[in-house]
């Protein structure tokens, strides 16, 4: 409101007021003057500073009982304090009272909810001499009836003070109730009272907002009837438990939307009296529940990963070794069947690399690098990847539903799963002629969820209990074991889930969840041009490996065997790369290395090599440094794809 009409506001007020015939005056909860009307200064004769805003109460009490108000007193100080402790704890009243002058008034008063009271003070003088004019001329009235009528009217007037106090606490309870039911309202959860038949006697009307697909509207329903036959079998045992006085929580997934629900049941129950029902909390948790279990999941691979550290960390030197060996044999004119066998030792070691980067996967901290993805295209590139490693008899129809938008995931570990899951399929059909279905779709805003069927046997009792654990094989030698716990571990990362089932006319069911976040279009990574690479390795065999795929790619190199060799080179203008391993001899390691380059102030790009598990302390250190790792064993192409993906961009 303008300050002008607030100013009018307050003349208008203050000449209402003063219209009143009766006395008025508001103390607040300081006993300091807020507000007072001229009959108050008039009643009472007194001075204007004690009916300005602020006067205080203790010296109007004192100023009236120096002039006699309250007539004879012997200790002025103690009634002055006694009358003053008694508005500190003041209460509704109604008295009335002759004053020293002989008039007679009634003092009505009430407290206020902001603290403090308000007075009423009204000369009640005429009536009282009408009482007394009508004791003494009344011949037909006994004295036993006019008192009763004085008796009466004072009742009457106490009652009427009593009735304003009981309007006014009445206003204030229907605030505070109204403040408290949009409180109520506007919380994002669900809250509810059920009594003891388990029937709605309460609801904020947010049910539908928690679970969608239940009415808004719920009071005088049953839980069944609100919730559902599955929801309600599900949270029964917890109301019930309630109703026996045990307060407890309760986490749900909902099978309709996929949304993780936590609820709270609290018994109503007052001062250790009979319980009458039950509070209900609902909230929807699926943010929570998808993070935990990517924390879970991590803290997983951190335990694996320091038990096979040690393993891997020789087995992907030794591969690197190998298949950069191989490489150099294959571009060698060998007699007889040396090329088949070079081709196989290859294939094996490639075998071996790709058994380590799986173990790896499960064990190591992977770092998820979602970006915008057009999920139906996605899709066509996957459907052009997998069915050339399908047979002739086995036909793939991979479909999506609702997913226009783009959305965010790891394209990598997504087609690694779905590649998995494909693969899965065909073995599980074996030779015989079948058809494997994929279909994504959203579930509501929460979930993309991509199933895969199959018309194969299906999973055996001891496979839907453990396919999904690591090493779990149904193929004897021919499997790893690591196919389906690669796609659960990947799942789980990124907060999803999966699930498998049979179909009930045969074949697998494989349903795989990711949370469903939108995004907008990503750009591109562009790749680097060959340049001058300074390459750090202390293994010469390993060295001599790198080098011959670096240069395979056009890039010249040069060499160093620790860091202080690289220090005394790497300032050299033409460098534009520097990839060196971590693991090197000396005090000091590859970490190290690009820790005094960053404090040099270089310019080059630097990239590091290792067989050490993602979740090891150095690699932790590079990715605080914001220094990428490639994981090894790895080939040329793997390599010339990681020095492409860490190029600079335009």
């Amino acid at each position: 409101m303008p300050e002008a009409g607030v100013e009018m506001t307050a003349m208008l007020t203050r000449a209402g007021l003063n219209l009143i015939q009766q006395a008025l005056s508001i103390f607040d909860s300081d006993l300091r003057l807020a507000v007072s009307n001229r009959a108050y200064k008039e009643m009472f004769d007194l001075p204007d500073f004690l009916c300005t805003p602020g006067a205080s109460f203790e010296e109007t009490i004192g100023y009236l009982v120096h002039r006699g108000e309250y007539g004879p007193v012997d200790d002025v100080e103690e009634a002055v304090r006694s009358r003053v402790d008694t508005a500190r704890a003041f209460v509704p009243h109604y008295l009335e009272r002759t004053r020293a002058n002989g008039r007679t008034i009634s003092v009505e008063g009430a407290p206020l909810p902001q603290g403090g009271w308000v007075t009423v003070y009204t000369d009640i003088t005429e009536i009282k001499h009408q009482e007394a004019l009508l004791r003494a001329r009344s011949a037909e009235l006994s004295d036993q009836l006019l008192t009763h009528a004085e008796r009466l009217g004072q009742a009457n007037r106490a009652l009427a003070a009593t009735n304003a106090a009981l309007e006014e606490a009445k206003r204030e309870l229907t605030e505070t109730e109204a403040r408290i039911r949009l409180t109520a309202e506007m919380t994002p959860a669900h809250i509810a009272h059920m009594d003891l038949d388990l029937r709605y006697t309460y609801s904020n009307r947010r049910l539908a907002t928690v679970l969608p697909e239940r009415p808004a509207s719920i009071i005088g329903l049953t839980g069944r009837e609100a919730l559902g036959d599955d929801t309600f079998a599900r949270i029964e045992p917890s109301l019930h438990r309630a109703l026996a006085g045990e307060a407890n929580v309760f986490e749900f997934t909902d099978g309709t939307s996929g949304r993780r629900i936590r609820v709270a049941f609290t018994p109503d129950r007052i001062d250790g009296g009979p319980i009458n029902g039950v509070y209900i909390l609902s909230t929807d948790v699926t943010k929570e529940a998808q993070s935990r279990a990517a924390l879970v999941q991590t803290r997983k691979r951190e335990l694996a990963a320091q038990l096979t550290s040690g393993l891997a960390h020789d087995f992907a030197n030794l591969l690197t070794v190998i298949l950069g060996l191989q490489a150099r044999l294959a571009r060698l004119d060998l007699p007889g069947d040396g090329a088949e066998l070079v081709a196989a030792t290859h294939a094996a070691a490639r075998r071996g690399g790709l058994l380590l980067d799986r173990i790896a996967g499960i064990s190591g901290r992977r770092k998820l690098r979602p970006v915008a993805t057009d999920l139906p295209a996605f899709l066509r590139d996957l459907r052009v990847l997998a069915a050339p490693t399908l047979p002739e008899n086995v036909t793939l129809g991979i479909t999506a539903g609702g997913l226009e938008a783009p959305v965010l995931v790891d394209q990598g570990t997504l087609q690694d799963a779905l590649v998995n899951l494909i693969l899965n399929a065909r073995d599980a059909i074996g030779g015989a002629a079948g058809r494997i279905t994929l279909h994504a779709r959203p579930v509501r805003d929460t979930w993309i969820e991509i199933t895969t069927d199959d018309t194969g046997p299906g999973f055996t009792p001891e496979a839907l209990e453990h396919a999904l654990d690591p090493f779990f094989s149904t193929k004897g030698a021919e499997g790893s074991g690591l196919g389906l716990s690669m796609v659960y571990d990947q799942a789980k990362l990124a907060g999803g889930e999966v699930r498998l089932a049979n179909r009930p006319e045969g074949g697998a069911h494989v349903t795989l969840r990711l949370p469903l976040r939108l995004a907008g279009d990503a750009p591109a990574t562009a790749a680097a041009a060959p340049g001058l690479v300074l390459l750090v390795e202390d293994r010469e065999d390993i060295r001599t490996s790198v080098r011959e795929m670096l240069r395979e790619m056009g890039h010249a190199v040069i060499e160093a065997g620790s860091v202080d060799e690289a220090l005394t080179i790497a300032d050299l203008p033409e460098i534009a790369l520097i990839l060196s391993d971590i693991g090197l001899p000396g005090a000091r390691n590859g970490v190290d290395l690009m820790e005094v380059l960053a404090t040099r102030g270089a310019r080059v790009r630097r990239l590091l090599m290792t067989s050490l598990p993602a979740a090891d302390p150095q690699r932790r250190r590079a990715a605080a440094l914001g220094v990428a790792v490639l994981a090894k064993p790895f080939d040329a192409a793997q390599l010339s794809a990681f020095l492409a993906a860490e190029a600079p961009h335009e």
